[in-house]
């Protein structure tokens, strides 16, 4: 029998943490969970047991004296234990050895969901050998007397009955009854132990002022609640649809629907996130936001905070209760990979805003809504907004009884004379360049090689003329976001769709290669923006022949028909309203039946409700969801001027400074899709980082067409 006087028993090593100690701080943030969430004690009364069981028990594996010996040995070089089976079993499947036999007649219908939540809250694919693990519960018994001591327990002897549950063909699935059951248990335990371990908050609740703070700051911007920020305040018990023009204050009716409920809000873009982030931030004033995507820290660390690392981490682990986020970042939970219920279950407990829609392709879209589908099934709620929405949307909501209301927010405001042309952009540059001596001109091609061109034209006929595409190094390509953003100066702005929903810009005039529908209205969005028109010859000229991207960015099928329904409109006025229901028609099933896109979307639907239960990881999910695999690089002439850097960041040994020399690093890079580099790539000083030996500048980007083609 182990001495409970002289021995202790340890969870972690760095920093050492005893079994009790690790344990102890889990049921603490359980308690402030439990005090956030538990709404009614006699409905939920089983499950919040259950929980705080999972928690106690969940890491008692880890009294296996050869995992003992292992932390031991890193803490102090030395071994305190005989391993009489000397066989590392993972502890999260020894753990649930410990449960006390009578808990499966106390909780007869739960406690597989029990024993599953407690054996899988790491996600490690091991074989383990029945025989072994019967002889390795043997020896645990006699660590027994330890954990009731320790713990105050009354354990009589090892469960063996959990044993037949280390199967992997015996893991609940969503067709299981007590799936919700585990999905919660298993990723709310996930949480605990996670923010435990950082010691850090599981749970941040709002401030009791916050919808306050948002009225306040629509009182300060000039006046009372619009009709749209009423309406969603009105439902916030609700799953709401709301399409609403550009200027109706979509984003402060989000978050007054949001009310007190944890929050996530998506965007498709990092720096439209970034500018949300910000606005919530410093112009509201709110402090208890977070923001997660895949560079999210590089952000951070220029915000007004003593301590963005400390922000990032919260972000990361969901604690806040406003959080900004890709879909790649929180829609990976229908692909069911590995540890997906840690996502999942804080759903069950959320309300999700997604907006613009519309913006995302036909795979990313059936992600987000069999997502919806999934989130209404756990118990959250969810938002869609945006200015113009695909029908399909609608459809599938229907079609799978997902209760929402929808409502219709358009501007009476007239802010757009089209003129759609067969010719090409190049043909009318004259017009372009005496427009530009007196207005603000934005052109916007579908490709990267395409605006180059342009910019190469126009740069000819002594005009002021600026580029933006995705091919600038992140550094260059802030300073140029910032430049658009705040001109004010008559010239000339080059660039691609990387402006339709990024970008809080506002032209005079716009001249555009035909994209689809709802991209084209989303780039006229970046013409008279929050103005209305009055003039009678048009301020949106759109061009359809010889146009680039189509077939590679644009559906060509979609593209046809989004000529036939632009046509009418042609050298007239089309209202908000003309927009909304355009997009509308063109995106249902009738119109889209025979097309790639919705072909797209069926497959994808069909796979992520067939998906096989984790046997994909989570960051292949993301991969899928960014839509590429993509590879960062740095331009031959940039690597060279900061070589330093990089040695620098080689030869660093702590963990914030290398941090910070790869966060300037990243400054200096870019993504491009791997099936796009057709030459030789030089790894760097820094892993996922290659050197291109192509052509760059500040003024272009980078500039060989051959290389990377069909870039937006």
């Amino acid at each position: 029998m182990v001495s409970q006087k002289n021995i202790e028993f340890y969870a972690k090593s760095n920093p050492p943490e005893t079994l009790f100690e690790h344990t102890q701080c889990v049921l603490n943030e359980y308690e402030k969970f439990k005090e956030l969430y538990c709404k009614n004690e006699i409905t939920d009364k089983i499950f919040w047991e259950l929980l705080y069981i999972a928690c106690l028990y969940h890491d008692f594996g880890k009294v296996d004296p050869c995992f003992q010996n292992k932390i031991i040995k890193s803490i102090s070089n030395e071994e305190k234990f005989d391993c009489e089976i000397n066989v590392n079993i993972p502890h999260n499947i020894l753990s649930p050895l410990f449960l006390p036999v009578k808990l499966k007649e106390k909780y007869p219908k739960s406690f597989k969901a029990l024993v599953h939540a407690i054996m899988y809250h790491h996600e490690r694919e091991v074989d383990i050998d029945p025989g072994l693990l019967k002889l390795k519960a043997k020896e645990l018994e006699k660590y027994i007397p330890y954990l009731n001591h320790r713990f105050l327990l009354n354990i009589n002897k090892l469960n063996h009955e959990v044993r037949k549950e280390i199967k992997i063909e015996r893991r609940i699935k969503e067709n299981d009854q007590d799936y919700l059951l585990y999905i919660k248990l298993k990723g709310f335990l996930n949480r605990l132990d996670y923010s435990a371990s950082a010691h850090v908050e599981v749970e941040i609740p709002h401030d009791q002022d916050f919808v306050e703070k948002v009225k306040n700051f629509l009182k300060s911007k000039g006046g009372k609640l619009r009709d749209l920020q009423n309406f969603s305040l009105a439902r916030k018990d609700k799953n709401l649809v709301l399409i609403a023009s550009t200027g109706m204050g979509k984003t402060e009716a989000a978050l007054l629907w949001l009310n007190h409920s944890k929050g996530f809000f998506t965007l498709p873009l990092r720096v439209s996130l970034n500018a949300l982030f910000k606005r919530i931030y410093e112009e509201i004033g709110y402090k208890k936001t977070g923001l997660l995507h895949s560079t999210s820290y590089d952000y951070l660390v220029n915000v007004d905070d003593s301590d963005p690392m400390y922000r990032y981490i919260l972000s990361r682990q969901f604690s806040y209760p406003l959080i900004f986020s890709t879909i790649d970042q929180l829609f990976t939970f229908p692909f069911k990979h590995k540890g997906y219920e840690r996502i999942y279950s804080t759903l069950s407990v959320s309300k999700v805003v997604i907006d613009e829609i519309q913006a995302y392709s036909p795979k990313i879209i059936a992600a987000i809504l069999r997502g919806i589908e999934m989130i209404n099934k756990i118990g959250g709620k969810f938002m869609i907004m945006t200015a113009t929405l695909p029908n399909i949307v609608k459809e599938f909501l229907e079609e799978n009884d997902i209760p929402f209301e929808c409502k219709e927010f358009p501007s009476s405001r007239v802010r757009h004379r089209i003129y759609l042309s067969d010719n090409t952009i190049d043909d009318d540059l004259n017009l372009i360049v005496r427009l530009a001596k007196n207005h603000k001109i934005l052109v916007i091609t579908n490709t990267v090689r395409r605006a180059i061109e342009l910019y190469e034209q126009l740069e000819e006929k002594n005009i002021r003329v600026n580029l933006l595409h995705s091919l600038f190094v992140s550094e260059d390509r802030a300073i140029k976001e910032k430049l658009i953003q705040n001109e004010n100066r008559p010239g000339i702005w080059v660039s691609t769709q990387i402006v339709e929903a990024s970008l809080d810009i506002d032209f005079d005039y716009l001249f555009t290669e035909l994209s689809t529908l709802d991209s084209l209205f989303q780039r006229m969005g970046r013409c008279y923006r929050k103005r209305e028109y009055f003039g009678k010859e048009p301020n949106v000229y759109v061009y359809f022949k010889n146009v680039s991207g189509i077939g590679t960015i644009y559906d060509s099928e979609i593209f046809s028909k989004s000529v036939e329904f632009l046509t009418p409109f042609s050298g007239k006025i089309i209202s908000e309203k003309d927009k909304m229901r355009s997009v509308e028609k063109l995106y249902n099933k009738t119109i889209l039946k025979d097309t790639n896109y919705y072909e797209e979307f069926k497959r994808s639907i069909d796979f992520l409700r067939n998906v096989f239960d984790y046997e994909l990881k989570r960051e292949n999910v993301q991969k899928v969801l960014r839509e590429m695999n993509t590879i960062r690089v740095i331009p031959i002439e940039i690597y060279q001027k900061n070589k330093l850097l990089f040695d620098n960041y080689k030869n660093a040994s702590d963990f914030r400074e290398k941090y910070e020399f790869l966060r300037k690093i990243r400054k200096l890079t870019l993504d491009i899709p791997g099936y796009k580099v057709k030459t030789d790539l030089i790894q760097s000083e820094v892993r996922g980082i290659c050197i291109i030996n192509q052509a760059y500048s500040y003024e272009k980007g980078l500039e060989n067409y051959e290389v990377i083609s069909n870039m937006i």
